[in-house]
């Protein structure tokens, strides 16, 4: 018997994204139900009944999608719904919060492939400063280019003390060092600029980071890409279509918002297809997204 594919979208915001739902229904899905003001504390409940609620082989048609706009919030609700599970009963689940995780993997894949089209590099060893890194975006956008060996640092606009918690979640939660750097000053800014190989700005959206003189300063700089598409935008000079393009005052090329974006939205559909045309269930994180974004990168 066919059975309908349902996906329980929990949030613990007050509502879930409108964006998030459309995406969930033109990947494929019968029915998406959104869950709000939900607590880790739910998260088990929510899943237990999911998954009890249909027999064993239908656990590939039951999907849980985790929301809200806090990064660390969103991965201990994935492992909290992860623990929920009782084998044969098992469901898959989606961790995206804010579209955080396929941004992030987006942003960062179009910037390993210019490194490789344009320099012959890699990652590895390449210097990484994201700016914004307090937000929702910037946290996968530090831990992606840690895992594949990059020096990062994290850079915020109010100081040291949140980049600092930043930096020390991200080792507690994967055992990666990352550098975090004071930006609330134009002057703290350059320091970082000036030693950065590759910039990425995750900063919120219509605010301004760097500027086109700040840029002009950074003598190592190879590329800088930006995922805010409402103006000013983050980088100043930076178009939002530049795709690799080269980048006024400098010696290097820019990777504009809708240029991620367009690999963003390929991703997010496509773990959703993913999970829908599952043999088993499948769990999926920044990991997951930044693997298929990594193929869907040109």
């Amino acid at each position: 018997m066919s059975r309908k594919t349902i996906l329980h979208m929990l949030t613990p915001l007050r509502q879930m994204s409108p964006f998030d739902v459309n995406m969930a229904l033109d990947a494929g899905y019968d029915a998406v139900v959104p869950y709000t003001d939900v607590t880790l504390s739910d998260v088990g409940n929510l899943v237990q009944d999911a998954i009890f609620s249909r027999p064993p082989d239908a656990g590939v048609a039951t999907g849980i999608f985790l929301a809200g706009k806090d990064a660390p919030a969103a991965l201990d609700m994935l492992d909290a719904a992860r623990n929920a599970m009782v084998p044969p009963f098992e469901i898959s689940v989606f961790a995206d919060p804010a579209g955080s995780f396929t941004t992030a993997a987006a942003m960062v894949a179009k910037v390993e492939k210019a490194l490789a089209k344009l320099h012959g590099r890699k990652l590895e060893g390449t210097s990484v400063a994201v700016f914004g890194a307090t937000g929702v975006v910037g946290y996968c956008t530090a831990v992606i280019p840690a895992q594949q060996g990059a020096n990062v640092t994290v850079s915020g606009h109010d100081g040291i003390e949140r980049v600092k918690a930043i930096a020390a979640s991200i080792k507690q939660r994967f055992n990666l060092t990352v550098e975090p750097a004071d930006g609330s000053t134009e002057a703290k800014k350059m320091e970082v600029l000036r030693t950065a190989e590759v910039v990425l700005a995750a900063a919120k959206a219509g605010v301004q980071v760097i500027s086109a003189a700040q840029l002009g300063k950074a003598g190592k700089l190879l590329i800088a890409a930006d995922v805010n598409a409402v103006p000013p935008a983050g980088i100043e000079g930076l178009k939002v279509n530049a795709n690799a393009d080269p980048l006024d005052a400098t010696e290097a090329v820019g990777i504009g918002p809708l240029s991620i974006g367009n690999v963003k939205y390929k991703t997010q559909a496509g773990l959703f297809e993913q999970m829908i045309k599952a043999k088993k269930p499948v769990i999926f994180d920044f990991r997951d997204a930044f693997a298929l974004a990594r193929e869907l990168a040109k």
